[in-house]
């Protein structure tokens, strides 16, 4: 049974345009502002974000969910003497914006002193903003959404027989707009828009055994999205494969990972060099500044303003300009991750990284993913991960997984019920190949990436 928790725009009610509400979210945020320097305050930020999106997911050909949300929520942050004070609020009144800053001011009356704390330096506030064509708003009823998830789940059920179901699909519009504003005078704002569609895919082996998988588009304009007959498809393909996987002996050998398991490899390399990771004395790269920790033909590069990208921005959430930079330079870690509070404590200078990372791009070893399984010759596919076997303060890793067994360059056979072990510091340095065919549904851009070795128990 479909759910309505709130009326979904149709056809003939076009969504409104979130765009239209940033100068109003300005004027809230200039009102907290106000307010917070006539309570004598030291300092002051305030970030507002105002999000709507249409989402309809169905289930074997029928609408399951539509979902319509309009939300948002205005945070502001006091500094009165070295403490600091949070508050909230949905209403966005003057009067309740008031109320919400007297609040923050209260509280900040009462927390503990903290020298690190305060707003980024006023001199690395963005000044020059530009527009990265983040927002590109479009008119869509649940029906048509609908219509994408259904034909996302009659694509891929007519591939083969053995797909004996889906396991539903899902069709999403959002928007949302932003705005941050500090007493520094800082004050900008800028609206986004993201569209996906997902599909997944139950088989079912002659035995009786089934294993299922996905696929996925997303984009900024709706337009670019795939289409749902790819989708499908490429979801169905992806589930037949594993049909029929078994379990392969332990051992040592080498893995590629598949690229969206790829970024999560990274992701791991993220928390390591976040400022917080580094001041706690948390991490497997403390004291790793400076050094080689990748190959030295490896880097990797940071490029915020890309235009239409899904991670870029002019500015991280505390008005820090963002920069192109190198975060890896022929293997060497050249910057940790830090926002104003990590580099006070490390003494060390604000990258702009509150908020995240900015489409991060890898340098690649010009070969194609299916080169890297020919160069790999013996070893394993990863494109599955499972668990949470990852020490951020040691490097250890250990995680389920499955993939394929490849043998003289040749996928033999799916695999499953395995386990993945190594250390991050030798993972990284063994590094062997990146694809140039890079996956760019996520904030980190890269293809397949080929380990030298890894321990494999199986059977």
């Amino acid at each position: 049974m479909a759910s309505h928790p709130s009326p979904a725009p149709s056809a003939s009610e076009p969504t409104p345009r979130i765009d239209a509400e940033l100068s109003a979210l300005k004027d809230a945020v200039t009102v907290a502002l106000e307010y917070a320097k006539v309570l004598g305050t030291s300092a002051a930020e305030v970030a507002i974000s105002k999000q709507q999106g249409l989402s309809v997911s169905t289930r074997e050909k029928e609408v399951e969910t539509v979902e319509f949300n309009k939300d948002g929520a205005l945070g502001i942050t006091i500094y009165r003497d070295g403490r600091k004070g949070n508050s909230s609020t949905s209403d966005l009144s003057p009067e309740a914006i008031r109320q919400a800053v007297k609040a923050a001011d209260g509280i900040a009356k009462y927390t503990s002193e903290d020298p690190f704390s305060g707003l980024a330096d006023p001199a690395l506030m963005a000044q020059d903003i530009r527009d990265l064509e983040l927002y590109h708003p479009q008119d869509i009823d649940a029906e048509e959404l609908a219509q994408l998830a259904i034909r996302a789940e009659e694509a891929s059920l007519s591939v083969d027989s053995r797909i004996r179901n889906s396991d539903g699909a899902s069709a999403n519009a959002h928007t949302a707009a932003r705005v941050y504003g500090n007493s520094h005078g800082f004050l900008n704002g800028y609206c986004s828009s993201r569209y996906s569609l997902s599909c997944v895919v139950i088989g079912q082996e002659s035995d009786g055994n089934m294993q299922r998988d996905y696929d996925y588009t997303v984009a900024r304009k709706y337009h670019d999205l795939l289409s749902p007959e790819v989708v499908g498809l490429q979801a169905a393909n992806k589930t037949l494969s594993r049909l029929d996987a078994r379990k392969i002996p332990t051992a040592k050998m080498p893995v590629l990972f598949a690229p969206e398991i790829a970024t999560g490899l990274m992701g791991h390399l993220i928390g390591a060099i976040s400022g917080s990771s580094i001041y706690r004395k948390s991490s497997f790269l403390m004291e790793a500044l400076n050094t080689q920790i990748f190959p030295d033909w490896f880097s990797i590069e940071e490029q915020p303003h890309l235009v239409g990208a899904l991670a870029s921005a002019n500015y991280d959430s505390e008005g820090v300009a963002t920069q192109d930079r190198r975060i890896i330079d022929r293997g060497q870690l050249e910057t940790y991750l830090l926002t104003s509070y990590s580099a006070r404590k490390l003494a060390m200078t604000n990258t702009g990284h509150a908020g995240g990372i900015y489409n991060w791009t890898l340098s690649h070893s010009n070969q194609t993913f299916d080169d890297l399984v020919k160069a790999m010759n013996t070893g394993l596919i990863v494109t599955e991960v499972m668990g949470q076997g990852v020490n951020g303060v040691t490097g250890d890793y250990s995680r389920g997984a499955a993939g394929f067994y490849v043998e003289n360059g040749e996928v033999l056979y799916p695999v499953e019920e395995i386990t993945i072990a190594g250390n991050l510091k030798d993972m990284f340095m063994g590094i062997q190949g990146v694809g140039k065919d890079r996956d760019l549904r996520s904030s980190i851009r890269t293809g397949g990436i080929l380990l030298s070795e890894m321990k494999v128990a199986g059977n």
